[in-house]
């Protein structure tokens, strides 16, 4: 199983990023997949998460409205769409799904 994040970056507040989670090693249309943070000095925290079909979707209070998880189950491929960005957003963004979690991407909100 291998879970492999891009997308982050530095970017102003107000604007936005897409992180991209590439999965392989496993049936992915058959998983939920899940995006969770960690910023400095806090705990990991579940950011998004989407069913096996995309069908239904979950999201923590904080960044409802402002981010969107969708899935490409052809291309094995979870994404989360952020807008709207804060500087509280600022966080390492991590892919998990099957148990396994990716190496993670930086999200630097900052003017």
């Amino acid at each position: 199983v291998q879970l492999v994040e891009s997308g982050g970056g530095l970017v102003q507040p107000g604007g936005s990023l897409r992180l991209s989670c590439a999965a392989s090693g496993f049936t992915f249309s058959s998983y939920a997949m899940s995006w969770y943070r960690q910023a400095p000095g806090k705990e990991r925290e579940l950011v998004a998460r989407i069913t096996s079909d995309g069908g239904s979707t979950y999201y923590v209070g904080h960044v409802k409205g402002r981010f969107t998880i969708s899935r490409d189950n052809a291309k094995n491929t979870v994404y989360l769409q952020m807008n709207s960005l804060k500087p509280e957003d600022t966080a390492v963004y991590y892919c998990y799904g099957k148990t396994k979690w990716g190496q993670g991407t930086q999200v630097t909100v900052s003017s």
